[in-house]
């Protein structure tokens, strides 16, 4: 059973906080918390990309999660023209951004970019516990990857 929840946010800077609160609304209802902090970090990170590379001004973007067995998917799509190369070289010691993708490549098992016939998906997965177990999950528990899987 695949279970999907999305919403649309505006391109502002207080939108950041509101895919925050929606994601941990979501994943609190289904009962998988065990990676919620990871999530949680991930969608502000892609989120804030989003509205500052990616959504035109006037435009939104959309952050979609989806739980399809114990995968949790979270993606964020824009409407911008831009591209996005996830392999993104390391950042200057001194710069004050540009590691974003780097840390979001770290905590997520998973992560790819879909383009769309306008914009682009930026998602990650996340291997999740069930809500049974999730109480026990050591913070030294290392993430399984996951195989890279297209996504339409």
């Amino acid at each position: 059973m695949s279970l999907s929840r999305h919403r649309r946010f505006p391109r502002s800077r207080a939108s950041v906080r509101d895919a925050r609160a929606f994601v941990r609304q979501v994943l609190t209802g289904w009962g998988h918390t065990d990676r919620l902090d990871d999530i949680t970090l991930c969608v502000s990170e892609l989120a804030t990309n989003a509205l500052l590379h990616g959504a035109p001004p006037g435009r939104e973007y959309c952050v979609t999660l989806t739980l399809d067995g114990s995968v949790i998917r979270l993606a964020v799509r824009d409407s911008g023209d831009r591209q996005l190369d996830i392999d993104v070289p390391e950042a200057d010691w001194e710069a004050c951004s540009g590691r974003g993708l780097r840390l979001v490549r770290e905590v997520a098992d998973d992560m790819g970019v879909t383009q769309q016939v306008v914009g682009k998906s930026v998602w990650v997965a996340f291997k999740s516990v069930s809500p049974s177990k999730g109480a026990g999950r050591s913070l030294t528990d290392a993430p399984t990857r996951l195989p890279v899987v297209p996504q339409s």
